[in-house]
């Protein structure tokens, strides 16, 4: 592990495990590296390298006030990729980090990058605008920004014991450490950051990113996702892409990677090692 510094001064934490094909990691808002840890384990013993970085501002990177948009987390995380020189890499976002991920690939991926993986993520864009009307109302957003500066701590218990892990459906197998893991690694990261990139997540566009893309694409998503709504994410971002497949969960949550592991870990291993 180590810190790789940006152009701008940012300190970006980054893991760095194993030898082999580069697995690279780009975590959801508001949370860190560490929610990657059973998809790193997993192959971590299939012979992979596996890379996972902190977002500026998130986890252990530092805790700067600016740059917290699409375009400094695209760039930082080609920081990462340069510092360690990944090569051939199949890069993997989760919600936020799908977008991340995503604008990566586009602008930053070329000769790099093998394949690209969104689950859940928040691609083409998520609020609701005159050309994406089926998106969420900009009240949403600015509910989670009100609900963050009055008080970060239990808004960041409410999140992960309710909608992002399914926890509020009546047959759901409530787990306390995964929530207090959700909780643990939001709390490190800094409010300012987390503040910001609500905007970032929300309001960006990636419909030119996603254009743009060539690599073989797998697009994961969970029928029950309450946090990225599937009809306005996955099933319009599959529309984009030159070479996407989607694959749909049923009744899964948007934290279905830490929920169904066990099912996720081997369609994305089938996935990495098919031919193209």
């Amino acid at each position: 592990m180590g810190f790789v510094k940006t152009k701008d001064g940012a300190e970006i934490f980054y893991k760095d495990w194993g030898h082999g094909q580069p697995i690279v990691f780009h975590h959801g808002w508001p949370l860190s590296g560490d929610d990657w840890d059973a998809q790193m384990m997993f192959f971590l013993e299939k012979g992979f390298r596996v890379v996972a970085h902190d977002r500026r501002g998130h986890g252990r990177s530092s805790q700067v006030a600016e740059g917290h948009d699409m375009d400094h987390y695209a760039s930082d995380a080609a920081a990462v990729a340069e510092h360690l020189d990944l090569r051939n890499a199949v890069h993997i976002g989760h919600s936020t980090g799908g977008g991340e991920a995503a604008r990566y690939v586009a602008r930053h991926g070329k000769g790099r990058v093998a394949k690209l993986v969104l689950v859940g993520a928040v691609p083409p864009i998520m609020v609701k605008t005159a050309a994406n009307p089926g998106g969420l109302p900009i009240e949403v957003f600015d509910d989670f920004r009100k609900n963050l500066v009055a008080n970060r701590a239990q808004f960041f218990l409410d999140i992960p014991s309710g909608p992002f892990y399914g926890f509020n459906r009546p047959d759901a197998k409530v787990s306390q450490g995964v929530i207090q893991n959700w909780w643990r690694q939001a709390m490190v990261g800094g409010a300012k950051a987390h503040y910001d990139s609500i905007k970032a997540f929300s309001e960006t566009d990636f419909t030119e990113d996603l254009k743009s893309i060539t690599v073989p694409t797998l697009i994961l998503h969970g029928s029950d996702d309450q946090i990225v709504p599937i009809d306005d994410s996955a099933k319009l971002a599959i529309k984009l892409l030159k070479n996407g497949t989607l694959k749909i969960y049923d009744g899964y949550p948007h934290g279905m990677c830490t929920t169904h592991a066990d099912v996720i870990n081997p369609d994305l291993l089938a996935f990495v090692q098919a031919a193209g």
